[in-house]
């Protein structure tokens, strides 16, 4: 169990560092946003590659950060049932809605995106727009980083749920446990 409450942490510890750096393409992507407005608007001109630049950073800070979402239990879910459950049927129904759905779609997009991120690599694919950015590959290989992050968070979701059904909340970091709603608990 202490081998598996490690994984968690190790887990965890990567998708935490990587949402807390890609997050900060957010500021970029308003200034560079920012900046293409005003050279349109203001001094009569554009740069194409940057028209490009700022839509390729947001999809690759949410791509990137994908994981950390699904680490801050910031992601989309049906409360109805979930909210006023006990600690133990939380961690019951998350160990179901990560085996049955989570790391299935993780492994449908990895599948079925790899072929298409690999052409993308081997051709060096840039953007279609002439003048545009080069390096479209790169944002698409991000595809595959979505799929590994949040394959990894379910995991870790796993391991999470696994540790508090066999009783061994303690091994689960605090800032990790499940919430408890004041209504509810």
């Amino acid at each position: 169990m202490t081998a598996l409450a490690y994984l968690m942490r190790l887990i965890n510890l990567v998708n935490k560092v990587l949402g807390n750096v890609f997050m900060w393409l957010a500021t970029g992507i308003v200034i560079v946003c920012f900046w293409v407005v005003v050279e349109r608007y203001i001094f009569s001109t554009t740069r194409l590659w940057m028209q490009d630049l700022y839509p390729w950073m947001n999809g690759v800070m949410f791509t990137a950060v994908a994981g950390y979402g699904l680490y801050r239990n910031d992601h989309v879910r049906v409360d109805i049932f979930y909210r006023p459950a006990s600690t133990l049927r939380k961690a019951w129904l998350d160990l179901l809605g990560v085996c049955l759905f989570l790391l299935p779609f993780a492994w449908v997009v990895w599948s079925y995106c790899y072929t298409f991120v690999m052409r993308s690599i081997g051709l060096l694919e840039a953007s279609s727009n002439p003048g545009g950015m080069p390096g479209l590959f790169v944002l698409k290989s991000f595809i595959l980083v979505f799929a590994v992050t949040i394959g990894l968070q379910g995991i870790a979701m796993g391991i999470r749920s696994i540790l508090i059904i066999a009783g061994r909340e303690d091994l689960v970091p605090s800032d990790y446990r499940y919430q408890y709603d004041t209504e509810h608990a």
